[in-house]
């Protein structure tokens, strides 16, 4: 028989654990017609969106958008120089 060794647990075990008792304690509240979150589906749906959104928008923000032809060139040319570093060529 194995023992649990709860010392050497890494805290993003216990994390997940924590979560996923959290899921199944509100699905069999769910099941019982009981509403342990206080907030509707509407808040849901709105936070959702929003999270959707906001990521988004920081990722077209910190991505670099090149929509004019001198910056295209510009990629071209530092994905050339990336490239030529990955494989060790540093003319």
């Amino acid at each position: 028989m194995k023992k649990f060794n709860i010392k050497n647990v890494s805290v993003a075990t216990w994390v997940r654990t924590a979560l996923l008792a959290v899921a199944l304690i509100n699905q069999l509240l769910s099941i019982l017609g009981i509403n342990a979150l206080p907030f509707s589906d509407a808040m849901v749906e709105q936070f959702v969106t929003f999270m959707f959104t906001a990521v988004t928008a920081i990722i077209a923000f910190w991505k670099n958008q090149s929509f004019t032809k001198a910056a295209q060139n510009a990629d071209v040319q530092m994905k050339m120089v990336k490239t030529k570093k990955k494989q060790g060529d540093y003319r």
